[in-house]
């Protein structure tokens, strides 16, 4: 488990670049990296999205995909990503709405990075290896992020 504090969100931007780059380093796998963000609303789970994109070399805005439920975006950096998911559950009814959206296959793609909100929606879709990150508040700026 890694433990880190940031005090304002442009720490939790950084903190979601360094992540982002230390993933490119990751060893091939054989299915999808999948990072599934939990906490409350304004915790920094987008914030922390948002740095994880530029630190994967992906350039424009990043906007959390509240009501088209996912965006996908191109690696461009070298990698053995090629596609980064960004989705969120949070106006999903079940499960199963999930599926809608080809899961299985996102999920199946070793090229693929997936950040997924509010995964504890969509908790037994999940997959087994799936890196958990936990946001909470930790003072009127300041956030705790939790990775396990």
């Amino acid at each position: 488990m890694v433990k880190s504090t940031t005090s304002s969100a442009s720490k939790t931007l950084e903190l979601g670049a360094m992540f982002a780059r230390a993933c490119l380093k990751f060893p091939s796998r054989r299915c999808a990296l999948v990072l599934a963000l939990q906490g409350d609303l304004g915790t920094g789970k987008t914030t922390f999205t948002q740095g994880f994109a530029k630190g994967l070399g992906i350039q424009g805005r990043v906007l959390s995909p509240t009501f088209i439920i996912f965006r996908r975006f191109a690696v461009p950096k070298r990698s053995l990503f090629k596609s980064f998911f960004q989705i969120d559950c949070y106006r999903l009814r079940k499960p199963a709405d999930l599926l809608l959206i080809g899961w299985r296959d996102i999920v199946k793609d070793p090229s693929n990075i997936v950040v997924l909100e509010w995964p504890e929606r969509v908790a037994k879709l999940l997959p087994k290896d799936a890196i958990i990150i936990r946001f909470s508040y930790a003072g009127e700026h300041k956030r705790t992020i939790t990775m396990t």
